[in-house]
């Protein structure tokens, strides 16, 4: 049967791809991963995207939240809260987990479930265990939504201190001297575990840094000078995860880089350095987001070094099989070697952040930035690739 007679349905009007930025979260990165996000939602370019603001709280109930980034912002040192935003704490969104069908549901105990509508890319800008680890990811892949950012093997890697480090030392590049205590050693024999501990220090020298093995934004880290401080670096550490990592102290320059995906590749920005915070004893939480300590962008490096620090980048990068966006950063020795320290998956993402500073002076603006990242989201298949 001939269908050219036949009437023929108007064209539907194509419609701006809709953008999910989840944050939030149930780490001890919470407060800011939610200025994180402020920062993206005031950069979104709304002629280009729609955008469905969800967050995550601290207990891991999703919510619709208000799209309003000025109440999103450290105020009197204090990062704001999910708890704060959310438009209703009565009910919970819901993401699909059928790859067939991106829509994305609101459900109120004693309510019909109400679609809020396809989602085609997740923005997610958690930070830390329960998001920057590859879980979140994880989620996405199995409901077959594009996202923003590294996939399941990046982001453990990268967000699991220890690993990432016998990764990028199996791939030739170098790292530091550390060591690392997993739970069922502290729990097996406290005092062999201690000794460890004590023994790399001899090794070494002190000061030593204790941190949480997997929990970035400096957050739990400690700064050890000698024997009287390490069980309370310790704790704290364990506050944040049960396996800790000791890294000797190296004597040098911290320099960063980042890396943005292009559609031909990575590529690595100027690099930034980081200067000695005045009133800290190194770059921790309160230097990097309550204080604000100012970084050098671009740093004040010879131009062989900043090719090599951005060709070390790009290794880094490619070592850990990353996606979208990295920084990456780097000790430069008293003896001019460079040393990866780590690299972030999911870096700081506030306008006084160093990733979108050093990309700023690469000639990429901050909502540029956001746009690259989500448009090579969706460029990007989820699955295997």
């Amino acid at each position: 049967m001939s269908t050219e007679n036949l009437p023929q349905s108007p064209e539907q009007p194509s419609r701006k791809p809709r953008v999910a930025v989840v944050f939030g979260g149930r780490s001890s990165e919470h407060g800011i991963s939610v200025v994180t996000a402020g920062a993206v939602l005031r950069a979104i370019d709304r002629t280009k995207y729609d955008v469905l603001p969800i967050g995550i709280t601290r207990e891991g109930r999703w919510f619709l939240t208000a799209d309003a980034p000025e109440r999103m912002a450290i105020t009197d040192r204090r990062t704001p809260d999910v708890d704060e935003l959310a438009e209703s704490t009565d009910g919970g969104v819901v993401l699909p987990v059928d790859p067939s069908n991106r829509e994305v549901v609101y459900s109120e105990p004693g309510s019909v479930p109400k679609a809020l509508g396809e989602v085609d890319v997740v923005f997610p800008v958690l930070h830390g265990p329960y998001g920057e680890d590859g879980t979140l990811q994880g989620l996405l892949e199995l409901s077959g939504v594009p996202y923003v950012g590294s996939g399941v093997l990046a982001s453990a890697v990268g967000q699991d201190k220890e690993y990432m480090k016998r990764v990028f030392t199996s791939f030739g590049l170098k790292v530091g001297p550390y060591v690392v205590i997993r739970p069922r050693e502290w729990e097996r024999d406290e005092s062999a575990a201690r000794k460890k501990i004590v023994d790399f220090a001899g090794e070494h020298g002190w000061p030593l840094f204790v941190k949480p093995a997997r929990a970035g934004s400096s957050i739990g880290i400690t700064k050890v000078d000698d024997l009287s401080g390490l069980d309370e670096a310790i704790a704290e550490a364990q506050r944040h995860d049960p396996k800790i990592l000791i890294e000797a102290a190296l004597r040098g320059r911290e320099i960063e880089c980042g890396v943005l995906e292009f559609e031909d590749g990575p590529r690595a920005s100027v690099p930034a350095e980081i200067p000695p915070p005045q009133e800290h004893a190194y770059y921790d939480f309160e230097a990097k987001y309550i204080d604000s300590t100012p970084g050098i962008v671009p740093a004040p490096l010879t131009p062989e070094e900043t090719a090599e620090v951005q060709k070390l980048a790009v290794d880094a990068f490619d070592a850990a099989s990353c996606e979208g966006l990295v920084r990456a950063d780097f000790f430069l020795t008293e003896d001019g070697e460079f040393v990866i320290n780590e690299i972030n998956t999911l870096p700081g993402f506030t306008p006084i952040s160093m990733y979108p500073q050093m990309w700023e002076k690469s000639g990429i603006a901050y909502p540029e930035l956001v746009s690259r990242l989500i448009d090579a989201a969706l460029r990007r298949p989820t699955g295997l690739r």
